[in-house]
């Protein structure tokens, strides 16, 4: 297995915001775009502006051939790993017996947790009784609060919680930027671990989550750095909102996930309840705290770099988000840094196809390009089918040749069927099958998650490291009343 380096994750006082690489030498979120995807760019709007005025009609109809292929293949590869992950799941599950002893009849190894979090005095309390209710041995475990050295409220809260082991507090200085993954790197700088997992501060996992995942690790072959336990929310019922969310969740990790799994593909990881091998992530450069969906990239960058990620059939629940303002700031952030992470891994691009392979490279622009990209066009084509529905505007349908709309048909019935569908399924596998009648309304959803898609992408031009917090709520329920 590789050693990490000597050196540290991160240094807090030489971030060059010119340069496109971390103190590791992996690429960063610094600049959205390197030069020469600035130049390409202007040169692609540039040729299509002149195209538009000398022939605007042949311009439209090669455009929405290539939107329309586009999504097509996007909607097709969705299908497959949904296909797969129902006709061959791979989740690495385990009996209580399996884990009423160490892993290969040895100690249990070291785990470090980790806990980022800021303004977050409401939740700490029920934070730390859960948290105490972990089944790993105290003397092998070391839980790590990492809070801002401003953040007096949540620092107060934890002050009069007098925390013992194998609980401890980690001030993290007041620097840029002022990221999740910022405060996570430098939380794992020292300390002695075999794993590490991370959790967010409104986390309630799975008691013995931690025995399963070393097991796991040790049931693994040794480039498996990385086991992605499933999410799930312990309010799905509380408004509309969290009931489609919650659908959403079902969907992606009961199945997306798992049949990405299938297929070894590049995973992007969850948020929260990752679990790594501390010194493989701690090779890798540990998070890019420029970057506003940080586990998207990190999942991406061990995949080309030869490591892989496994599904455990374990669940950490949350909070779904019941107010819709906080949900859309909380999904433009994803989608941001989604095109983030894309450009990113796409600046050296023939090495980064080299490295993946032809299939993975494709599923790579299929999953995390084909993401942002139909959330940002989808909002047109509504439009286009509207006015095609009850307007038939002259001229419109120039643009849908046959092809072009078989394909866009497709799409726009089969396609959202099938999705609509699953994600019932999602929820019956997932326990929450009173909520699959609620499936019906996910074409709704996917509008709202259009609208944070926009809000996110016209933030990349002018804060680009803005982090839209997610807001946690004490009493989720009394709050979304009000919402």
């Amino acid at each position: 297995m590789p050693q990490p380096p000597p050196n540290k994750i991160c240094d807090l006082t030489t971030h060059d915001s010119s340069a496109p690489l971390s103190p590791r030498g992996f690429p960063q979120a610094t600049l959205t775009l390197c030069a020469w995807q600035k130049w390409f760019l202007i040169g692609a709007v540039t040729a299509l502006l002149l195209w538009a005025v000398f022939d605007y009609r042949s311009e439209l109809l090669v455009v929405n051939f290539i939107l329309t292929v586009f999504y097509l293949l996007t909607t097709l590869y969705r299908m497959l790993i949904i296909e797969l992950a129902l006709r061959k799941p791979r989740e690495m599950s385990f009996t209580k017996a399996e884990i009423s002893r160490p892993p290969n009849g040895k100690k249990w190894p070291k785990y470090m947790v980790i806990l980022p979090m800021y303004k977050e005095g409401d939740v700490l309390p029920n934070l730390i009784r859960g948290l105490q209710k972990l089944d790993y041995p105290k003397d092998r475990l070391e839980i790590r609060l990492l809070i801002e050295e401003d953040d007096e409220e949540t620092l107060a809260v934890a002050d009069k919680l007098d925390l013992k082991p194998p609980f401890k507090v980690v001030r993290i200085p007041k620097s840029y930027p002022r990221t999740k993954p910022k405060a996570c790197n430098v939380g794992i700088e020292d300390g002695d671990a075999d794993y590490l997992v991370i959790y967010d501060a409104e986390d309630q996992t799975e008691p013995d989550q931690l025995k399963k995942a070393a097991h796991a690790f040790a049931k693994c072959p040794p480039n498996v750095a990385c086991i992605q336990a499933k999410l799930g929310y312990y309010n799905p019922t509380f408004n509309l909102l969290t009931r489609c969310f919650t659908a959403e969740y079902a969907t992606w990790f009961g199945l997306c996930l798992p049949g990405l799994d299938c297929l070894q593909a590049p995973i992007p990881l969850g948020g929260t309840s990752n679990h790594f091998r501390l010194n493989v992530l701690r090779q890798v450069g540990g998070w890019d705290e420029y970057n506003v969906t940080e586990d998207c990239d990190l999942g991406l960058r061990l995949f080309s770099q030869g490591w892989r990620t496994r599904i455990l059939e374990s669940t950490t629940w949350e909070q779904a988000c019941p107010s819709v303002p906080y949900w859309i700031k909380q999904r433009s952030r994803w989608v941001k840094g989604y095109v983030q992470t894309y450009c990113i891994h796409t600046r050296d691009l023939l090495n980064f196809h080299r490295k993946l392979g032809f299939w993975n490279s494709l599923q790579f622009h299929l999953l995390i390009g084909g993401t942002f990209i139909s959330q940002l066009v989808n909002p047109l084509y509504w439009i286009m089918t509207l006015l095609w529905l009850f307007v038939r505007p002259a001229g419109l349908d120039q643009f849908f040749p046959t092809s072009i709309f078989a394909m866009g048909s497709f799409c726009l019935f089969v396609g959202n069927f099938i999705f609509v569908y699953t994600s019932a399924i999602a929820c019956v596998r997932r326990g929450v099958g009173e909520l699959a009648k609620y499936s019906l309304l996910m074409p709704f959803y996917w509008m709202m998650m259009s609208i944070a898609a926009w809000k996110g992408f016209l933030q990349l031009f002018s804060n680009p490291h803005h982090w839209e917090k997610t807001k946690h709520f004490a009493d989720p329920n009394a709050t979304a009343k009000s919402s």
